[in-house]
């Protein structure tokens, strides 16, 4: 197992004057208390996969059987920030995902790429969500097509971009690969992150990474509204960080074929945000905190009520057995954010930035 990061999480966070809820240790201090703890060892990389000199070097020490590749900038509305915020998120999603693809061509080529996508990248159609293809008839005649695209920011057009890239790639050089179009992730630990504090989970809550839930939740421990965008009625998928890590290991257990570019939708269930608001709502009071949902205006461009039905029978069919989000799952969250409320910066849990 080997990491290869360049750090610039960490960056960003200096950048937009945020943090996370939990403390976070450094990667060489988590690599080291992993060691300790299990007698294992992770090697460490630091680079970007934007520069193919570096990943060449890591491809030959490596010789990886599988790349699991989440090397991408993934917030919605870091990329809507303005241009130049735009433009980094294409390069270096979009470039860092050819580099990889490259480096697997001329160094592994039987390497499986594992890449991290996302639901976002089918947008709200009116119609049910297949998993990455569709079968279409057309004047008479039938095809089985990539399921249209519908993304809502310049980060999940780099999924896309993605996904294209890859897909050709998989048909002229026999690459074998699996795109996670993954939900949205929620819960604190695994069984490993559990084994020692130094192995702890990022907690984003700031209006630019931070997901809905978090929001919500690091918002009712402070005492302020839950603010819902809109109507609420977005809907979208989610899932628990323990099947995140459950479903990269059966990707990797049963790897695509030669020249296969395979979609698995990562998911469990799908929520609204109103509905979500209510649920942290109802979590609050189970831990006599009071809480208050409130409406404010939309900073994205989306629709607000809409269809939402999505496929994600793949998974399901190779073994994943879902973590549901439960009040229980909730309320450790929430407890999580209300030990460590100091550390919360209260100017961050309203958005800032716009899609307009």
């Amino acid at each position: 197992m080997t990491i290869v990061d360049n750090l610039v999480r960490r960056k960003i966070d200096n950048e937009l004057h945020s943090n996370s809820v939990t403390p976070i240790a450094s990667l060489q201090e988590r690599v080291d208390k992993w060691k300790e703890l299990t007698g294992k060892e992770i090697k460490v990389y630091e680079g970007d996969l934007n520069h193919y000199d570096f990943l060449t070097l890591v491809f030959k020490n490596e010789r990886p059987e599988a790349f699991v590749h989440f090397a991408e900038q993934r917030s919605a509305p870091y990329s809507m920030i303005d241009r130049e915020h735009a433009v980094y998120t294409q390069q270096n999603n979009v470039l860092g995902n050819l580099n990889v693809l490259y480096a697997i061509k001329e160094f592994e080529p039987d390497c499986h790429l594992i890449k991290l996508g996302t639901m976002g990248e089918y947008g709200q159609p009116n119609i049910d969500i297949e998993e990455g293809y569709i079968e279409i008839e057309h004047k008479g005649r039938k095809d089985t097509l990539p399921f249209p695209k519908q993304p809502g920011s310049f980060y999940h057009l780099t999924k896309v971009h993605d996904t294209h890239n890859i897909m050709f790639a998989c048909k002229i050089w026999g690459i074998r690969a699996t795109d996670l179009n993954q939900g949205i992730v929620y819960g604190l630990n695994t069984e490993e992150t559990k084994k020692d504090p130094a192995l702890a989970n990022r907690l984003d809550y700031d209006a630019v990474f931070g997901t809905a839930l978090n929001r919500f939740l690091v918002q009712a421990a402070i005492g302020h509204d839950i603010t819902v965008y809109g109507s609420g009625g977005q809907t979208r998928a989610f899932l628990n960080i323990q099947d995140t890590v459950r479903c990269v290991e059966i990707a990797a257990e049963n790897p695509a074929e030669q020249g296969e570019f395979r979609v698995f939708n990562q998911f469990t269930e799908s929520f609204s945000v109103q509905e979500l608001a209510e649920k942290t709502k109802k979590a609050a009071e189970e831990l006599n905190v009071e809480a208050t949902v409130k409406s404010i205006e939309n900073p994205r461009v989306e629709n607000e009520d809409h269809y939402y039905n999505a496929v994600n029978t793949n998974l399901i069919d190779l073994g994943l057995e879902p973590h549901l989000l439960t009040q229980n799952v909730l309320k450790e969250i929430l407890q999580e954010a209300m030990e460590h409320k100091d550390r919360i910066i209260v100017d961050n849990v309203l958005p800032q930035v716009t899609w307009k």
